[in-house]
């Protein structure tokens, strides 16, 4: 504590994904020896993060225990930060998918949180997905095209550096999503 949880754990709880993954994702703002750690049968990756990024947190249930875990579009804005915390690029592109079908989408909150990361790579990323998936989102779009950083980002930093740059959005795309022809 300070923590709270996020990444996939938290898509699993709103409901923004299917598939169920053996780890839970824990953010602090403590300073930890080992990012994995298992504790009574359960895995936790931890990542650690400044006392400026605890914002957008509810309280939830979790068995018997009241936690932390970022809201919907925090918990998507953080893995469009780090895309292996939403179980790679692919998976992060799914979630964002299902976010902007749902009733929960908040394209402001988004914007703003995305803002308060302070990473503008994500505007990037957020902005190419946007329009590879065919979202209509077209304010949001329009904040990541003046927003996204100078210089070339990668799609997903866990994946190869290789591929093709697309100027447009200043990325390497080193990994295919589902939707695209490869």
């Amino acid at each position: 504590s300070p923590c709270y949880l996020g990444g996939w754990t938290a898509c699993e709880h709103w409901g923004l994904t299917e598939q169920i993954f053996r780890e839970v994702i824990v953010f602090t703002t403590r300073r930890v020896r080992h990012r994995a750690q298992e504790i009574q049968g359960t895995r936790f990756r931890i990542k650690v993060v400044s006392e400026s990024r605890m914002f957008g947190l509810r309280d939830v249930w979790r068995a018997q225990n009241q936690v932390k875990m970022s809201d919907p579009a925090r918990t998507i804005v953080d893995m469009l930060d780090d895309p292996a915390l939403g179980g790679g690029i692919r998976h992060v592109a799914d979630v964002l998918r299902n976010y902007f079908e749902n009733p929960i989408r908040n394209d402001e909150e988004f914007a703003e949180y995305a803002e308060k990361i302070g990473n503008r790579t994500i505007f990037k990323r957020l902005g190419y997905l946007l329009e590879t998936l065919g979202i209509t989102a077209i304010n949001l779009a329009e904040h990541c095209a003046r927003r996204k950083s100078a210089g070339i980002g990668l799609l997903d930093p866990s994946a190869k550096p290789s591929g093709p740059i697309l100027k447009r959005w200043g990325l390497r795309i080193n990994v295919h999503l589902n939707s695209e022809s490869e």
